[in-house]
């Protein structure tokens, strides 16, 4: 039928893995084949329930691999999010507070992963094999980790934001920054493009 898979490929450019608009084809092709009622209403009834596991995966997706496509799509998010939290002073006041209470500091920094961790999980990152870490932690997890961290260092660095004459204030600030833009790169890596 119509399906290629990576192997298989017509003309001499690479292919593409199969997709869901590629069952589709099939099951068109199958519709068309199938010569009693019952199986092409079954065959119909398939193309349906196809539909509808599109539907349901529009809003999230995650690739099985993190590349740089990922990463981008993860800084444009982080940007995005974190820009208000860098130029508004409320986001320096809530850093400088936090610096003073370890506590609320650590519970800062877990409300931050365990949302991005939250989110990861909504997409179904935890199904993805390929790109683990240590052969347990997938790749995704620090990679927007990492990239929220850099990017409200190095902003709030340059822009004059985290004054490093204080640095357990300045480390609160960024902390809480990054907080928030390790939600933004979380939802710009799992949003469909």
């Amino acid at each position: 039928m119509g399906r290629r898979t990576g192997a298989e490929t017509e003309g001499d450019g690479p292919s593409e893995e199969p997709g869901i608009d590629d069952v589709l084809d099939d099951l068109e092709e199958l519709e068309a084949l199938v010569d009693s009622p019952d199986e092409r209403e079954r065959v119909r009834e398939t193309m349906r329930t196809v539909r509808r596991v599109r539907r349901d995966n529009l809003l999230l997706s995650i690739r099985d691999e993190f590349g740089s496509r990922d990463a981008g799509e993860a800084f444009v998010g982080s940007f995005l999010f974190g820009i208000p939290m860098i130029v508004e002073d409320g986001a320096l006041d809530v850093g400088a507070y936090i610096a003073t209470r370890p506590l609320f500091f650590g519970l800062t920094v877990l409300l931050g992963v365990g949302l991005v961790v939250g989110l990861l999980h909504a997409a179904g990152a935890e199904a993805v094999e390929a790109d683990l870490l240590f052969g347990v932690l997938p790749l995704r997890l620090p990679g927007l980790l990492v990239i929220a961290v850099t990017s409200a260092l190095v902003l709030m660095t340059i822009w004059g934001r985290a004054d490093w004459a204080t640095p357990a204030v300045a480390l609160g600030q960024v902390t809480f920054t990054a907080t928030v833009m390790a939600v933004g790169a979380s939802l710009g890596d799992i949003l469909p493009e």
